[in-house]
């Protein structure tokens, strides 16, 4: 299988536009609409789980308690971080053992429900169809959910206590000052990365495909993470200037908030596997193309 990277000696503007093409053949539209509110039923079990494990380990008032609830409310753009920010806060004030163990199983069947969704999409996207044993597939979503879930917890220490990482390793170390400069610099890659890692993971398991081949990277990741950045950002640029959702919805302006951004994360993923599937096509075209070349000579000279 060719690299990814030679973008199947399409031009960018080429492969653009065959992505265009495909995405509108496969309603790419209709299917994020579906994962969004998959991925709503999904998160707030995923924070229950996140929040009472931690809940656990962390007293009432605690500095930690205070930053994940800070942080996980910033996640989301406009008012619906408040929502996010009231849901995280009331579940770690009641956490319990009980509730974590309820965590685990209602985070465990909701977010494989919407990581089901995503399998059954990129099988579309990858025109292929599921062949699996149902407990092959169902082990592949859960195992997926769970290497998300430990990827997002990974992004979440190295943003909050990166910097609190460095200095321990630094003085263990001896480099001190030059090892903590060096981690300020680096956590931020390694949570990209962590970022790319996750799509690469969806984008290599998920669908049911006969032949695989792992990137660290794929094109379709970095296009996905990318547009979902910029996406978030813009959107949250709109919401800052332009926010009429409130006055338009109410209360519940900060759930249709939320519902569009979980829509452009679910886009984000779908195109970049979208940009992968149509670089993979154009290499099979071009091997079929080969293939039938050498026929074709080798017929002549046996003539």
């Amino acid at each position: 299988m060719p690299s990814l990277w030679k973008f199947g000696g399409l031009t960018p503007l080429k492969l653009t536009q065959l992505g265009l093409k495909k995405m509108g053949e496969d309603q790419l539209s209709s299917r994020s609409a579906a994962l969004s509110y998959y991925f709503l039923l999904a998160l707030f079990p995923m924070f229950l789980f996140l929040v009472s494990l931690i809940g656990v380990f962390a007293s009432s008032g605690s500095q930690l308690r205070e930053n994940i609830i800070s942080l996980l409310g910033r996640l989301a753009p406009g008012s619906a971080s408040e929502l996010v920010h009231q849901v995280v806060n009331q579940t770690f004030t009641h956490s319990s053992g009980i509730k974590l163990a309820a965590g685990i199983l209602g985070a465990l069947w909701a977010a494989s429900g919407g990581m089901s969704a995503v399998v059954t999409s990129l099988n579309v996207i990858y025109r292929t169809k599921e062949e699996r044993p149902w407990w092959e597939q169902k082990l592949t979503i859960v195992g997926l959910t769970l290497a998300l879930a430990g990827l997002i917890i990974l992004a979440l220490v190295l943003v909050l206590y990166g910097g609190k990482i460095g200095e321990l390793l630094a003085s263990h170390i001896g480099l001190s000052h030059a090892f903590q400069l060096a981690w300020t610099v680096l956590q931020w890659p390694v949570t990209f990365a962590a970022m790319f890692l996750s799509y690469s993971i969806i984008y290599y398991f998920a669908p049911d495909l006969e032949v695989r081949k792992w990137y660290w990277v794929t094109p379709g990741a970095a296009a996905g993470v990318t547009i979902w950045l910029i996406a978030s950002f813009g959107f949250r640029i709109y919401l800052h200037f332009f926010n009429s959702y409130s006055a338009t919805y109410g209360s519940l302006g900060a759930v249709v908030i939320l519902m569009l951004w979980l829509y452009i994360t679910g886009y984000a993923i779908l195109i970049g596997a979208e940009v992968n599937w149509v670089i993979e096509n154009e290499d099979k075209k071009k091997a079929a193309f080969e293939a039938q070349r050498r026929g074709i000579e080798t017929r002549l000279k046996a003539a």
